[in-house]
């Protein structure tokens, strides 16, 4: 089985192991059996020298940063739209579940990363459900990924060149011109930003942008709800909806898709291997913790940005709430803000992007080199150069983040985020007893849980689709 790490020598401090032992003749020891869980173990690498890499790599809030870059995305921007749909009390408390439920099975998948010594999503995948599963695991990673990244490109042409309803800061800057033509902004910015970033080896590489990406994130949640509360504290924000609206046909299959929505904007599982491999003095419990430091910095980014966007705009909610900072917002130094709001978060995404393609050039590079010699570095080159032209064309194809979300949220987020970590539990727990009563009952539900939403979630997008071609 090919790993998409580099193969390292053997030192002394490495024991001979098979990659994928077979639990069965395999057993893990009492201590693994435990509720730490193998406290001790890292994973078996076949990447750096496994003799060096526990006491290298990031630290334990390099690791959060990234494990936060890979959240706090685009995902971040259709929140308020589908707090529109579900109503402020409903939409809140999902977000919560949402984060609760991503960070159950985030430790779920590191549970049995270490049991399996698997060092990638797809491994584990196949340790659990065979080769074929294993194959369906990383296509959806692969359309997950890219769906994001063409996300990303999508807000960033809105913000910088405007759509069809909304002024673009180019436009308001700079006055319309060849300059702000939106597939050429979103061209430069992928050469000039993107690619050296994109380049890159090793995802650690990447911890001092992510910190920063994480940062530029949180300014954009301050500043919108510091402009919510100026506006509410001024009476200038109208009761918002506390439920969902069930009085028309469109507002129903919109609450049929906005689950899968708001799943996908916890999706980070495909990044939890590789986070895990080169977090320094590994274990576990550490990664259980920065599991869990990211999971309540992302709900409470979740929830603010949610809120507050949704009370500064009401029913006129975009699926991109950024395109809706491009008018005045009736406070002071209202058009200074709307500028730092969409230029900060532009520039958050181009720090976010290089992480998501980091493991979304790993797993295509698995797929299609299975077998082969680790890869050079020419062709991880050519690899992501083209990934980034599908990735461009994407994004000059698909109309709005509304769309890629709804689909990939429904079928690929929900695979990745709740699907195969449940079965992958079930499965080896059904092998060797590992999960307490409470942890099968939550990995049932889950699974039954993820199914029915992505099923709804389907459903909803081929009427919507069948609706409008009539």
């Amino acid at each position: 089985m090919h790993s998409t790490y580099s193969a390292l020598p053997i030192t002394s401090s490495v024991e001979l192991q098979t990659k994928f032992p077979g639990l069965r003749h395999d057993p893990p020891s009492k201590n693994l059996l435990e509720e730490d869980f193998g406290d001790d173990l890292p994973l078996i690498l076949a990447a750096a020298d496994a003799g060096r890499a526990a006491d290298t790599g990031s630290g334990i809030p390099g690791a959060v940063f990234n494990l936060a870059t890979s959240i706090i995305g685009a995902g971040i921007m259709a929140l308020p739209a589908a707090m529109k749909v579900l109503g402020l009390l409903l939409g809140f408390v999902s977000i919560i579940l949402m984060g609760i439920l991503s960070e159950i099975s985030i430790e779920l998948l590191v549970r049995f990363s270490v049991l399996c010594k698997s060092s990638s999503y797809g491994d584990v995948v196949q340790s659990a459900l065979g080769r074929p599963l294993k194959i369906v695991s990383e296509i959806c990673v692969i359309v997950n990924n890219a769906g994001i990244l063409v996300v990303y490109l999508i807000i960033i042409g809105d913000v910088m060149s405007g759509s069809s309803k909304h002024i673009g800061v180019f436009d308001q800057l700079l006055g319309h011109g060849e300059w702000d033509h939106r597939k050429l902004v979103i061209f430069l910015v992928l050469v000039i930003f993107l690619a050296p970033l994109c380049a890159l080896e090793k995802i650690d590489s990447l911890s001092l942008t992510s910190a920063a990406s994480v940062a530029l994130a949180v300014v954009f949640v301050i500043v919108s709800c510091i402009i919510a509360l100026v506006k509410l504290f001024e009476g200038q924000i109208t009761a918002p909806r506390m439920g969902p609206d069930f009085g028309s046909k469109a507002a129903i299959l919109d609450l049929l898709v906005v689950v899968p929505i708001m799943t996908n904007a916890y999706v980070c599982h495909f990044n939890v291997q590789p986070i895990y491999n080169e977090l320094k003095g590994r274990t576990p419990r550490k990664m259980y913790l920065v599991s869990r430091i990211t999971t309540a910095l992302c709900i409470a980014i979740y929830a603010s940005t949610a809120v507050s966007g949704y009370l500064l705009f009401g029913d006129d909610t975009e699926p991109d709430v950024l395109t809706n900072f491009d008018k005045d917002l009736g406070i002071p130094f209202s058009s200074i803000l709307n500028y730092v709001v969409r230029i900060g978060y532009v520039l958050h995404l181009v720090l976010v992007f290089p992480v998501v393609h980091f493991s979304f050039r790993q797993t295509v590079d698995s797929l299609i080199f299975s077998g082969s010699a680790p890869g050079s570095r020419k062709r991880m080159l050519a690899l992501t150069v083209v990934l980034l032209a599908i990735v461009y064309l994407g994004s000059t194809t698909i109309p709005n983040i509304w769309v890629a979300f709804k689909f990939t949220g429904a079928t690929t987020g929900m695979s990745l985020g709740f699907i195969f970590p449940a079965l992958i539990a079930l499965r080896l727990d059904r092998q060797e007893k590992i999960l307490k009563l409470r942890e099968r009952y939550i990995s049932w539900l889950m699974l039954v849980l993820a199914v029915v939403a992505s099923i709804l979630g389907v459903v909803g997008n081929i009427y919507t689709l069948k609706k409008k071609s009539e």
